[in-house]
């Protein structure tokens, strides 16, 4: 069961991070939208384990070798450890029969962690409220968010009938379909007439 959770929440973590990569590409060629830049992230990051949380501006902090892969590599982590969240809060029987509303309510409440931890740490303020644009990013967070709960749901209703290894707790995920079965295999007419 926990091999089946940890391949799933990488695959689903994967999808997602993946699918808000692609909007982001998106709206570069369609809107000439700068990309995000992953090696101010690995940047931060790299000065976060340093004991540095809040800088004025990260892009005028020490550079740090391979920030940028550093980056990427934060970048899809904090995607497959959402997608593991996702799962253990929607419960197991959302690998099975994934809905859209837990992962959107997901992608949302993950705003926050921009918002709130990312952008005041790299020196953008609560919420981009430092940047000359902050509503316009804000917005772009948001759909960027649900784009990212999109590809979470997307990913896991492609892999919801995979199993590799041993399925997850399909006993949770099947248990009113089997009572439902075994309730009409052990009721005869006879009975029921009574």
């Amino acid at each position: 069961m926990l091999f089946d959770f940890l391949w799933r929440s990488l695959v689903v973590g994967i999808g997602g991070t993946a699918a808000m990569d692609l909007w982001a590409l998106l709206l570069t060629a369609v809107f000439g939208l700068p990309q995000p830049n992953w090696g101010l992230v690995g940047r931060w990051f790299a000065h976060l384990a340093k004991g540095t949380f809040f800088h004025r501006d990260i892009a005028e902090a020490q550079a740090i070798p391979n920030e940028t892969a550093l980056g990427w590599f934060a970048h899809y982590a904090t995607g497959i450890i959402y997608a593991g969240a996702l799962i253990i809060f929607a419960g197991p029987a959302w690998v099975s029969n994934p809905v859209f509303l837990p992962a959107w309510i997901l992608g949302l409440v993950t705003v926050g962690a921009g918002w709130f931890i990312l952008q005041p740490g790299m020196g953008a303020g609560w919420a981009a409220s430092l940047r000359p644009n902050p509503m316009r990013i804000r917005a772009l967070n948001i759909i960027s968010h649900t784009v990212f709960a999109a590809g979470l749901y997307g990913t896991a209703l492609l892999i919801s009938n995979v199993s590799v290894g041993l399925p997850i707790d399909h006993a949770l995920v099947n248990h009113r379909e089997f009572d439902k079965a075994n309730a009409r295999e052990h009721i005869s007419p006879e009975s029921s007439r009574a």
